[in-house]
């Protein structure tokens, strides 16, 4: 099958607020993930394996720094004279008033770049979110689409059913056509959800953002085009116009965006690499600092963990993620954790059941999180902002949000 050409926009998504304070600072898809990747590692991983080279990695909030991570598309072998990678920024001057600014949605972003792509006449457009940890041969959906002559396909996976609320659930007949969608339900009647990769027809998709503008936008807010996600409003039009397929996406695939989730995703590869990250031929690149090897010094122990390069244990780590650089001091105690890079926790501190963000300082016998913490609550998790110092004998309790440069 000739690939012609396949532009994918990778929607890097706006302040990440359910991630709180790691967030502050970064884009979500900056987040780092099992102590060397970063999240947006994956998409671009996975698009660059497809074969698919034209990629636009649209940020909202703070893309400056996203732009640094991703090095002009270096690691992909996406910097290159024709196609290859391009960042989306938010602009002013360019358009009307509800096309200038920050997006209010997925939906309403690709509404602001509908020019841009009717300009680059791609055969078919990709759009993938950049907060999930997943291997997928994107060209597999690009088939599905073009067999079906679709409008859109839904990639699609399964989570129990009790996950789905946080998702869109997708309902299909026999032959793979949608014939039920709903985002985000209150009572989910499946757990086969979107999992946020999508390939459309572009005319087609320009099209009905104009129409759904024309709807919807003379009620919006200043700013506004009335668009909202897509599960708004986007994908229910396509699905009752019946031209919407879906796509089983085969193997492991969670969503990073919330602590909990964002815990539960380094738990699941502690001891098994899902069938992602270990994949010679298709391996999962980016951009890793050189460090040394990492240490683990007479008295340390580590069980069921991931070390990143450049860490040094002299105490005790359990269940739990070193970034690269992280210094783990001896009686200290890392339990259920992940800990980001150049870190450390000083000793006889313990650590429980918290996300501690890069340059950190946990002071001796500072105590972080409760090993008696509700894995399945996103607001049980504690959160520690970059660069912040506990001092010593602190008592961090579970749940809490320190900002980014506290002293507590």
């Amino acid at each position: 099958m000739p690939r012609d050409h396949i532009l994918a926009v990778v929607q890097a998504g706006g302040t990440g607020g359910r991630m709180d304070v790691l967030t502050r600072e970064r884009a979500k898809p900056g987040l780092p993930f099992a102590g060397i990747f970063q999240l947006v590692d994956f998409p671009l991983s996975n698009l660059a394996h497809s074969g698919i080279t034209d990629v636009w990695l649209s940020v909202q909030f703070l893309g400056s720094s996203l732009g640094e991570m991703v090095q002009n598309g270096r690691p992909w072998d996406l910097d290159r004279n024709r196609g290859g990678l391009r960042l989306l920024m938010p602009q002013e001057g360019a358009g009307s008033a509800d096309e200038d600014g920050f997006a209010r949605g997925n939906a309403d972003e690709l509404y602001r770049i509908r020019d841009q792509i009717t300009q680059d006449g791609p055969d078919a457009l990709v759009v993938m979110s950049a907060d999930h940890v997943y291997r997928f041969d994107v060209m597999d959906a690009v088939r599905t689409h073009r067999r079906a002559g679709a409008e859109c396909t839904v990639v699609t996976t399964t989570v129990p059913v009790e996950e789905a609320t946080d998702h869109a659930t997708v309902e299909t007949d026999d032959a793979g056509r949608v014939t039920r969608f709903e985002y985000k339900p209150d009572r989910p009647r499946t757990g086969t959800v979107a999992a946020e990769i999508f390939v459309y027809d572009p005319a087609a998709l320009v099209s009905l953002l104009e129409e759904l503008h024309r709807e919807l936008g003379a009620d919006a807010e200043d700013g506004d085009t009335g668009l909202g996600d897509y599960g708004d409003h986007l994908l229910p039009r396509l699905v009752d116009r019946g031209t919407v397929v879906a796509h089983a996406m085969p193997g492991y695939w969670k969503d990073l965006g919330q602590p909990h989730k964002y815990l539960a995703a380094h738990r699941d590869v502690l001891t098994d690499d899902q069938g992602v990250l270990g994949d010679p031929d298709w391996p999962i690149i980016g951009h890793l600092q050189q460090r040394p090897p990492a240490r683990v010094l007479d008295g340390g122990r580590v069980a069921d963990s991931l070390v990143s390069p450049g860490s040094v244990v002299r105490g005790t780590v359990l269940r739990s993620v070193l970034g690269p650089g992280v210094v783990v001091e001896e009686g200290a105690l890392v339990r259920d954790s992940v800990v980001f890079q150049d870190t450390r926790i000083a000793e006889g501190a313990r650590v429980d059941w918290s996300v501690v963000d890069r340059d950190c300082v946990i002071g001796p016998a500072a105590e972080v999180g409760s090993p008696d913490t509700d894995a399945d609550d996103p607001d049980a998790i504690t959160l520690v902002g970059r660069g912040s110092t506990i001092g010593r004998g602190v008592l961090l309790p579970g749940g809490a949000r320190l900002e980014p440069g506290t002293t507590a």
